[in-house]
């Protein structure tokens, strides 16, 4: 009885040749060979065998880059958190943020009122602004401007800020309320919030149908915002607001007007 040697992709991997009885496999012994034959002269010309679709396949164009004008000019609402007290104190080994409950003595010593230390007002703010469905909906941006003039701007996705020691970390260069301004949308309306600004105004009455807004409050204890990157100051209310409550009824006006739910 003849043998043929044959090449068997199957076995390639164990014995590279294996033989066969030519009385056993007859014609399709021929065959198989040939096949493999085959394949073996097209994948050394280079041929495409069983990959002709990829020749069909037209890549999809690429999406328009908008410019930054183009990104700034949207629908969104900008807070500014003004003059949050934001500081970290050494005590012993570990850092702390400045509270006028856990530091009181050491705030006193230093001559300063431990009314005023309240970074519990910018997270209260932080909840109430990151939590609405302005926020869910993109669009809302939240920057924190301190007492001492650093400046963070709150990812949009933290929708629970429970530890405000961690903001301090993405502090970067004390910039001055100038260099505030060039953070803001271009040709927006600047509003500033306070209750000694006179007759009260219908929060909705302050929203824009269309492009971007920048409101500004206050979030310490007592008085005014006294900034100059705004236009105008409006009371919303004809009684004393927190920042928190302050920064929900702003929230809720700019839903109603943009239509989100």
């Amino acid at each position: 009885m003849g043998f043929v040697d044959v090449e068997c992709p199957s076995f390639k991997s164990l014995a590279g040749w294996t033989s066969f009885p030519i009385a056993t496999l007859g014609d399709d012994a021929q065959f198989l060979r040939h096949q493999v034959l085959s394949n073996k002269m097209a994948a050394r010309s280079g041929d495409k065998r069983g990959l002709e679709h990829l020749d069909e396949y037209e890549p999809k164009p690429a999406k328009h880059q908008r410019s930054l004008h183009e990104r700034m000019s949207d629908r969104r609402l900008v807070v500014v958190l003004e003059g949050a007290t934001l500081e970290t104190v050494k005590v012993g080994k570990t850092f702390e943020l400045l509270n006028c409950d856990q530091h009181k003595s050491m705030i006193i010593k230093n001559g300063r009122d431990p009314g005023k230390i309240r970074p519990d007002i910018a997270h209260q703010c932080l909840l109430m602004l990151l939590d609405s469905p302005l926020n869910r909906a993109g669009l809302l941006q939240v920057y924190v401007h301190t007492e001492r003039n650093a400046l963070i701007e709150i990812n949009p996705t933290d929708s629970n800020p429970t530890n405000l020691y961690s903001l301090l970390w993405a502090y970067g260069p004390a910039p001055s309320q100038a260099q505030l301004s060039d953070h803001l949308p271009p040709g927006c309306p600047r509003i500033a919030t306070s209750f000694s600004a006179g007759q009260a105004v219908g929060p909705r009455t302050i929203v824009p149908e269309e492009g971007p807004a920048t409101i500004v409050i206050g979030a310490f204890a007592h008085g005014a915002v006294n900034v100059d990157y705004t236009e105008k100051t409006v009371s919303i209310s004809n009684y004393p607001l927190s920042a928190a409550l302050t920064c929900a009824k702003m929230c809720s006006a700019f839903e109603e007007v943009w239509g989100v739910l």
